[in-house]
């Protein structure tokens, strides 16, 4: 591939970040350029800044938000319509079934997240030849 990805994280937790961070950098096949938000107020405006963004990795539990049935319809609402992950340290809850009736793509335990999970995502949801 010879344009970049470009990924935007939001999550609450800066160590999230770095995290992910250091996975991306670890996908070799796809070059991944990740922008990050600690709210989705400023998810939001990162959008409507006009940035490129290919996809979101939206953490389950942002505040003040409940969770992601609240903030995936939001950037919706604002226009996003490329693909939205899910990424959560559980999805045991019952909601998670009906990730799709909220605006999600797909759900993701962040423990399953490496190098080739996040190729796999990136070739299903964004590099589709």
């Amino acid at each position: 591939m010879t344009h970049p990805v470009h990924i935007l994280l939001v999550d609450d937790d800066p160590a999230e970040n770095l995290i992910m961070r250091g996975l991306m950098k670890k996908v070799s096949s796809i070059e991944i350029h990740l922008h990050y938000c600690e709210t989705i107020d400023a998810a939001l405006d990162f959008i409507k800044s006009g940035t490129p963004v290919a996809m979101v990795l939206m953490d389950n539990r942002l505040q003040p938000q409940c969770d992601f049935r609240e903030t995936v319809p939001a950037m919706r609402q604002h226009g996003f319509i490329g693909p939205i992950g899910v990424i959560s340290s559980s999805l045991a809850d019952p909601y998670f079934q009906k990730f799709e009736e909220y605006g999600a793509d797909f759900r993701i335990d962040k423990a399953e997240l490496d190098p080739t999970a996040i190729e796999f995502i990136l070739r299903e949801y964004v590099t589709k030849s």
